[in-house]
């Protein structure tokens, strides 16, 4: 069958703090969850009724058994998941402090998984037919896992959607300085470009957000979707539309896995076909109830929880 949307890229597990405003070396108690930014926005896609699936990798341990059902129970096709006998499965620690302070720690050595996907190994037939093929900058970091994600966007060809999450997270770069000239590569086999402020930077060399839209349709894609914070978000296409929407008002717990939770909302309405303001109004509600959950995976909205915030004006 042909799916709605095949991620591939990160997974792994997340341990948050069920403690806010708490030093990581004073919390006590964790919650664990399935996270990753691939993984997360599959598991949003799935929760908005669309058929999902993920293709990435974990270790051959508790953990991997666990992220299986894990992506079982949330609706999305693990049958691309392989284990991997020699690396751990990932674990992210955070530590919480609203509203918009979530450090990071990542748990990735010597290797994650996810960055031994293999080109001979992907079922390239199934990548071509999906409907929408979202990959990562993560995805590029790395061998095999970034010649792998050339040769998937190579072999669809720009068939359908396929939208390249920018995705940028340094240290998981040797040389960072390394990694526009393989953004550049990824963004000339994409539709779609999505990133943050500092991501477009990355990517294009250029932060203003309206300069850097362009500077993205210039690199190939036809719709450039820009991720400003609290400003909201811009998205230009080529044909000229454009629509800059500002965010729904949240009282934010974590802000993680809203970019995520966009990212799922935005396939869906690309999917369904609606105009770009009503896709962004849509992506933000999303991002805006994840940002006001503790967890990411699980928080990840339906349809019915995105269209009572957009009525209400406000994550309630």
């Amino acid at each position: 069958m042909a799916y709605d949307l095949i991620t591939m890229g990160r997974l792994g597990v997340d341990l948050y703090p069920l403690q806010t405003g708490v030093p990581l070396p004073q919390v006590t108690t964790f919650g664990k969850f399935l996270g990753g930014s691939a993984a997360n926005v599959a598991v949003a896609a799935a929760r908005l009724g669309r058929e999902v699936a993920l293709v990435s990798r974990t270790g051959d341990d508790p953990f991997g058994a666990y992220l299986h059902e894990a992506l079982r129970d949330f609706g999305v096709d693990d049958r691309w998941v392989t284990p991997v006998a020699d690396h751990p499965t990932p674990v992210t620690f955070c530590e919480i402090f609203p509203p918009d302070d979530f450090p990071l720690y990542f748990y990735r050595q010597p290797k994650a998984p996810d960055l031994e996907i293999d080109a001979h190994e992907l079922d390239l037939d199934a990548i071509h037919a999906a409907r929408i093929f979202w990959i990562t900058g993560t995805g590029l970091s790395e061998e095999p896992s970034r010649t792998a994600t050339l040769a998937a966007l190579a072999h669809r060809a720009k068939s359908g959607t396929t939208v390249f999450d920018l995705d940028w997270r340094p240290m998981f770069w040797k040389d960072p300085s390394e990694a526009r000239p393989f953004y550049e590569e990824a963004l000339r086999h994409t539709t779609v470009a999505v990133g943050n402020l500092d991501e477009v930077e990355v990517a294009t060399g250029v932060r203003e957000p309206h300069a850097a839209a362009r500077a993205l349709l210039d690199a190939g894609v036809e719709l450039a979707v820009v991720k400003q914070g609290p400003k909201g978000v811009l998205a230009v296409n080529r044909a000229g539309e454009s629509a800059e929407v500002p965010p729904l008002p949240v009282n934010v717990l974590n802000g993680l896995g809203a970019g995520d939770a966009f990212g799922g909302s935005l396939c869906h309405g690309l999917l369904s076909g609606w105009d770009l303001e009503k896709i962004m109004r849509h992506a933000n509600a999303a991002g805006a109830i994840v940002a006001s959950r503790l967890e990411c995976s699980s928080a990840m909205p339906t349809v019915t929880e995105v269209e009572a915030a957009i009525t209400a004006g406000a994550v309630l």
